[in-house]
């Protein structure tokens, strides 16, 4: 019997996969637990149209993340921070992820996740720093921080 998988079942498929299994698997577990349903015509044309709409919806979510980038990576986007600094330029304390999410909001009312923020060690010294910022498993922006003394 064919069915479609509408959860991920261990050893068997995973969710949206279409597999023969046999009948008495089907109907005892799979059907009965709604861990599958039967893949006739309109169930199988219904899951080819989820697949197309949510290819179409990351399709939109990678090309926002592409625009995002060019946006980031301009010339004159360069987050300014000022904090607290010893004469040879060192900061008193550091500028951890979560700040310059903080300085981007302020400045470009640009709302961006600390998380996505790839700064391995907080900045530690005044001037400029280039940070990685993965705004899509496929695109990566940089972006300047400038650091100045308060």
């Amino acid at each position: 019997m064919k069915v479609i998988f509408l959860q991920d079942v261990k050893g068997k498929g995973k969710k949206g996969d279409v597999k023969e299994v046999p009948t008495g698997y089907a109907q005892n577990y799979l059907l009965k637990n709604n861990f599958a349903k039967e893949a006739n015509k309109g169930s199988i044309s219904e899951l080819q149209a989820q697949k197309k709409a949510q290819a179409k919806k990351e399709a939109e979510i990678l090309a926002e993340a592409k625009e995002l980038k060019t946006f980031l990576e301009k010339e004159e986007t360069v987050v300014e921070l000022k904090a607290k600094a010893g004469e040879d330029g060192r900061l008193f304390g550091s500028i951890p992820s979560k700040q310059i999410a903080e300085g981007l909001k302020k400045q470009y009312d640009l709302k961006l996740d600390k998380r996505k923020i790839e700064l391995a060690n907080p900045i530690r010294s005044m001037g400029y720093t280039k940070v990685p910022v993965k705004l899509h498993p496929e695109v990566i922006a940089t972006i300047k921080v400038h650091v100045s003394e308060e």
